[in-house]
C-alpha cells in the first residue's frame, strides 16, 4: 500500500527541485580552500548579496532576547576581509537594531528579523527604511522572499526563562500583505520552534529548532511533513541550483544535504559547533556558516 503522506512529501520535494532548476543560474566552480573570519559578536545569519557580491553578517551582540539596541550588521568581502564591521549599527542614533537574526533581500531593500519587528534598510547604503511590527511575536528568526515577492518571517516562540530560553507559545509563520501588515500563515506550539525557511512556488519549506522536523507549508498554512535529517536543533536552510537543500544542525554540529526526490541526508560539513543561519555564495559555490557561539564565520567550499 502506498504511504500517501510520504508520497506527497516526495512529490513536494521533487517539485521544489524542478522549480529551482528552471530558474537557476550556473554557479562558478567552487573554491578549494576554507577560510575563517572572526571579530564578530554572536553572529546569527550570513546572507550573500549576489548583486553587490558581498556577504552580510547579522550580529546579536549579547542576549538574543534583549532590546538593547546594540546589534549590528557587518559587510564582508568574498576574499574574507571585513569591510565594515558595524555597517548598520544599533549603537548609532539613526538606527534601531536589537538582536538581529535572519535576513533577506527584495529589490533594493534588506529585511532583518529583530525580536518583534521586521526592520528594513537600503541594501546599498544601509540607511534605515522603517520597520514592520509583529505584535504577538517574541522571537522573529528567519526571513525569506517568495517568487511572487511576498516577504515571510518565522517566530521561534521563545522568551527568557529561569535557566535560559523558554517557550513563549508564540510559534508562528507570518507573511506581509501589500500594506506591510503581518498576516498569520500558521501559528501554534505544535510547530516545533520554526526557524529557517526557504520559499518555493507553492509555499515554504520550514526547519525547526525544537522538534527537528522539516515540513512544507502551502499558502493556506497546510503542513506536510518532509524527511527528517539524522539530528535535530535545525537552524538554517538554503536551496542550491540543483534543487538540493542544505540544512544546519546544532545537535551534531553539521550541515547536511538532501537531493530530492531522495530522502537520505548526507553530511557536507562536520565539527562546526552551533552552525546558525547559513548562507550560500552562488558565484563561488561556498557554504557560509555563522558560528553562533564562536564569534566567527566559516567560508567553506561545497564538497
Amino acid at each position: 500500500m502506498t504511504n500517501r503522506p510520504a508520497a506527497l512529501a516526495l512529490t513536494l520535494l521533487a517539485g521544489v527541485g524542478a522549480c529551482t532548476r528552471q530558474n537557476a543560474q550556473r554557479a562558478a566552480p567552487p573554491d578549494t580552500a576554507m577560510s575563517v573570519v572572526d571579530s564578530f559578536r554572536t553572529p546569527e545569519s550570513v546572507l550573500y548579496d549576489s548583486a553587490l557580491d558581498v556577504y552580510l553578517v547579522s550580529n546579536i551582540n549579547g542576549s538574543p532576547l534583549a532590546k538593547d539596541d546594540n546589534g549590528f550588521i557587518s559587510r564582508v568581502s568574498p576574499a574574507g576581509r571585513v569591510e565594515l564591521l558595524r555597517w548598520i549599527d544599533g549603537g548609532s542614533e539613526a538606527v534601531t537594531l536589537n538582536a538581529p537574526k535572519g535576513m533577506a533581500i527584495k529589490g533594493d531593500t534588506l529585511f532583518v528579523a529583530d525580536l518583534d519587528e521586521l526592520r528594513m534598510f537600503d541594501r546599498t547604503t544601509g540607511v534605515p527604511l522603517g520597520a514592520r511590527a509583529v505584535r504577538s511575536a517574541t522571537f522573529l528568526n528567519d526571513v525569506a522572499v517568495g517568487p511572487d515577492g511576498t516577504v515571510y518571517v518565522t517566530d521561534s516562540g521563545l522568551r527568557a526563562g529561569t535557566s535560559g530560553l523558554a517557550p513563549s507559545g508564540s510559534d508562528a509563520v507570518y507573511r506581509f500583505d501589500a500594506s506591510g501588515n503581518a498576516v498569520t500563515v500558521i501559528r501554534g506550539d505544535s510547530l516545533g520552534r520554526p526557524n529557517g525557511i526557504v520559499p518555493d512556488e507553492t509555499g515554504l519549506v520550514v526547519v525547526t529548532f525544537g522538534s527537528g522536523d522539516v515540513y512544507h507549508l502551502d499558502a493556506a498554512g497546510r503542513r506536510t511533513a518532509l524527511p527528517r535529517p539524522p539530528a535535530g536543533q535545525l537552524d538554517g536552510i538554503v536551496r542550491l541550483a540543483d534543487g538540493s537543500l542544505l540544512i544546519s544542525s546544532w545537535e551534531d554540529s553539521s550541515v547536511v544535504r538532501v537531493v530530492p526526490p531522495a530522502t537520505t541526508y548526507t553530511a557536507v560539513v562536520r565539527g562546526v559547533e552551533a552552525p546558525a543561519d547559513i548562507g550560500y555564495d552562488t558565484r563561488r559555490s561556498r557554504i557560509l556558516i555563522p558560528v553562533f557561539t564562536g564569534n566567527r564565520v566559516e567560508i567553506r567550499p561545497l564538497p
